[in-house]
């Protein structure tokens, strides 16, 4: 109690500390200006001006010379002063040191003769840029902001192009083969369903991603969940110093139009850094699905042969803004608001013909549905970031409000036809409506004490409340009339399931650095306790669980070119909230959706040893070891002939993986990355279905990317191939793709046109199978992928001086997440 109480006193302290200060008698001040020349005697403009105490250089004010070469400081107290300045192009230079007695109003400080740093070669701009793929100690990160690829593509297109990261027909996010991975944006964890996450990575601007983190055994401090590992999305932060923006217009066209406008605007004056980014855009796109199947009865097999053509129209607007402050040299407080404002609509055309030969049919079917969606989030976070000391002890506070809104509207007509197109029965004609709202609480704070220079602890604590409640209206048409529609509620699928979970959670770090070697151990612990509530079937589910997740890092330099690294993790993966949610989503009669309230958790032991030469090529071993697995099966009723997705729990799934990333130069104007995974993943259960469960299969992903500069302009093609896998008891087929784009920059690197071709050859498709016991299933889809781009983006505004990217106290909110539409 007393060290909580110690934690308020500081951050009290931190809020009224300027107060305080302002409340003490302050000695006369001066006005200090002075100016910065260069070696022809020019003034030197937006130069960087630093105020030294001239017996310790202790940084006092800093500030900017004009369009002049002058600058000003005021308010300045008695003492001996040094300035310090800094500009590109120009070595750091100093003036002697002078005087500012009390009494004095006004003092001129020396000129400062600023020198040319080095002679550069005529005609010739250098310019460092970090390379696509970099290896981290515990992550890998891929740099999009330099990637040609990035304009035009948004956040989940971009995904797919992450080292061993793959995006399957159903949005499902995998990593070196393995599914349950938890996605964050700027170290922050939404709690997003699986739809909304979907519709949100669609929205998200390439143009505003700086980086793609992969982080495959994350520390104690992140959240247990996730069993593959964290991908964190850090998104761009204002750099530079005055008022600053970019306008970026993007227009793509496949075989339908979509177009997307993105404006951020960031300002940085003193103490306080101000952001906002506003995206709006249309993305119109076509989908195809075919589904072969075979239905076993006691006396009889049916066929299924189906295809649905589904066209998909979204509407979006988003926002983010936020401000740091620095309330003191110690305490900065920020704050950061999001929100999403998104229309969907859905317009499938399906025919299923069934019969008791595979060539032959002996009725068929035609589905029309008619879906509107709508989406609506919002959440804030306020955070504080107090420095105790100079030693780098230091204290964190976040506390954040999200709340999600979706309503969805469907209209299904089914008409049924004898082969020869006559009318075989009465049609049925049904309705829903789904209203959905998630609402998220959480608290948390991070302590940071560097005991020694070498011996690093790290603790904190956080708590979560979540509450979901769906609500899903269903209805038939009591008429079967085409054109009057009189519809009746239906008690078979009406329903209504309220889910509640509370998440308490604390972490220890302890870290030691050696001459080569670094070890860090943590240690987690999660109590977690929820209800899940069937509300219409009055079916309760509740779960109460208390669990322990260690960490341990070592990594140890071999020499100035070998590193070598070891990792293992204990993680959860609780189940998704669409996954829990029992409702029935229909794609058409026979095809449809179910959640299972009933879902456990699964537990998930990882180890991986990585090895670098040289700092630039990387290979990785993994291991990992899966209870209670969560997969997705598909399911047959035998009765009503109908095959439904749901996701059940089997006993185990181990996995093994290796990764090799390399970058390599061939010229000058020639480089590249190629990124290598093998792995393979084997599923038991003991009783799935009737039957036992035992399957795996070696599979692999390479992706091989190049980057070429020539005449002003930077082009980059890639190239990914996936062999076919086992997963679960579905066999995915080979997918192969390649992805060009070419750019330029004009008016003084202010505008940017960047035009490329995903999927030049089309042959990017999701073709899956699934045979095992009374399942018989065949599925190829093909998503709209070939889409040429051409992208403009405008930057203006101060863009001569960058400044120290601030760092705001918010790290985590943990959360879990994967997407799927």
């Amino acid at each position: 109690m007393k060290q909580l109480t110690k934690i308020f006193i500081i951050v009290a302290l931190a809020f009224t500390g300027g107060r305080l200060n302002a409340q003490t008698t302050s000695p006369p001040r001066a006005t200090v200006t002075g100016a910065f020349i260069n070696d022809q005697s020019k003034p030197v403009d937006y130069a960087t001006v630093t105020l030294l105490r001239a017996k310790d250089s202790t940084v006092v004010k800093g500030t900017l010379t004009n369009d002049a070469g002058r600058y000003v400081f005021d308010k300045i107290t008695e003492g001996k002063y040094i300035i310090k300045g800094t500009s590109v192009g120009y070595q750091p230079a100093f003036t002697a040191a002078f005087d500012v007695v009390n009494g004095q109003t006004n003092v001129t400080a020396p000129v400062l003769n600023m020198t040319t740093a080095s002679r550069s070669l005529q005609g010739v701009n250098v310019v460092a840029s970090k390379p696509l793929i970099e290896r981290k100690l515990d992550r890998t990160v891929m740099n999009v902001e330099n990637s040609v690829l990035a304009a035009g593509n948004n956040a989940l297109e971009i995904l797919e192009r992450a080292p061993g990261v793959t995006v399957d027909k159903d949005d499902n996010i995998s990593l070196k083969g393995k599914q349950g991975v938890t996605v964050m944006i700027n170290d922050k964890l939404t709690y997003m369903s699986a739809q909304q996450l979907t519709t949100y990575l669609r929205s998200t601007d390439g143009s505003n991603i700086q980086s793609i983190e992969l982080i495959t055994n994350p520390s104690s401090k992140y959240d247990a969940s996730g069993n593959s590992g964290i991908i964190n999305i850090k998104l761009k932060k204002n750099k530079m110093i005055g008022t600053n923006g970019s306008l970026t217009v993007n227009g793509a066209y496949g075989k339908n139009f979509r177009d997307n406008t993105s404006l951020t605007l960031n300002h940085k004056n003193g103490n306080l850094n101000v952001f906002a980014t506003l995206t709006r855009g249309d993305i119109n796109r076509e989908n195809v699905i075919a589904i072969d199947r075979r239905v076993d009865s006691a006396s009889k097999s049916t066929y299924f042969k189906q295809q649905t053509n589904m066209f998909n129209k979204i509407h979006y607007n988003n926002y983010r803004f936020g401000a740091d402050y620095a309330t003191s040299k110690k305490n900065t407080l920020g704050f950061v608001v999001n929100g999403d404002y998104t229309n969907e609509y859905n317009d499938n055309t399906g025919i299923t013909r069934l019969g008791l030969t595979p060539a032959a049919a002996d009725s068929y079917q035609t589905t029309i549905a008619d879906m509107k969606q709508t989406y609506r989030s919002f959440s804030a976070n306020i955070n504080d970031k107090y420095q105790i000391d100079t030693l780098g002890q230091e204290i964190s506070v976040d506390a954040d409000y999200s709340k999600y809104r979706n309503n969805s509207d469907a209209v299904y007509d089914t008409y049924f036809f004898r082969p020869d197109g006559s009318t075989q029965r009465r049609p049925l004609f049904i309705a829903n409506q789904t209203p959905s709202t998630i609402t998220i609480w959480t608290q948390k704070v991070d302590y940071t004490l560097p005991i020694t220079k070498t011996l690093k602890f790290e603790a904190g604590a956080k708590f979560s409340s979540v509450k979901t409640d769906n609500d899903l209206q269903a209805q038939v048409d009591s008429t079967g009339t085409v054109n009057s529609h009189q519809f009746v509620n239906d008690p078979t699928r009406t329903n209504r399931f309220v889910y509640d979970e509370k998440i308490a959670a604390g972490y220890i770090n302890l870290g030691k650095t050696f001459t080569k070697t670094s070890v860090q151990l943590g240690l987690r612990a999660e109590n977690t306790s929820s209800t899940g509530d069937l509300i219409t079937y009055n079916q309760v589910v509740k779960r109460n669980y208390l669990n322990l997740f260690p960490s341990l890092f070592v990594n140890h330099t071999l020499s100035d070119k070998h590193e070598l690294g070891f990792s293992y993790s204990r993680r959860i993966d609780r189940p998704n909230y669409d996954n829990l949610n029992p409702f029935r989503f229909y794609l058409d009669q026979y095809t449809y959706e179910q959640g299972n309230p009933f879902l456990r958790p699964q537990y998930t032991n990882s180890f991986e040893l990585s090895y670098t030469y040289n700092k630039t090529i990387n290979l990785t071993l993994g291991y990992s070891h899966t209870t209670d697995v969560s997969t997705q099966v598909i399911l047959t009723d035998t009765i009503t002939k109908a095959t439904y997705q749901t996701n059940l729990n089997l006993n185990s799934q181990d996995s093994y993986n290796a990764n090799v990333n390399s970058p390599f130069t061939i010229t000058k104007w020639w480089t590249g990355n190629i990124n290598a995974t093998a792995f393979y993943q084997k599923f038991k259960s003991d009783s799935l279905l009737g039957g036992q469960l035992n399957a795996g299969k070696f599979a692999y992903q390479a992706r091989l990317t190049q980057n070429f500069l020539f005449a002003g302009f930077k082009a980059e093609v890639s190239g990914n191939y996936q062999s076919s896998l086992r997963y679960g008891l579905f066999d995915i087929k080979p997918q192969y793709s390649v992805d060009a784009g070419v750019s330029r920059s004009f008016a003084q690197k202010k505008l940017n046109i960047k035009f490329s071709v995903s999927d030049i050859f089309d042959t990017r498709r999701n073709n899956v199978s699934s045979h095992y016991q009374n399942v018989n299933l065949d599925v190829r889809q093909k998503n709209e992928t070939r889409l040429a781009r051409l992208t403009l983006t405008y930057n203006f505004g101060n863009s001569k001086i960058k400044i120290r990217q601030h760092q705001s106290g918010a790290d985590d909110e943990k959360g879990r997440v994967k997407s799927g539409n």
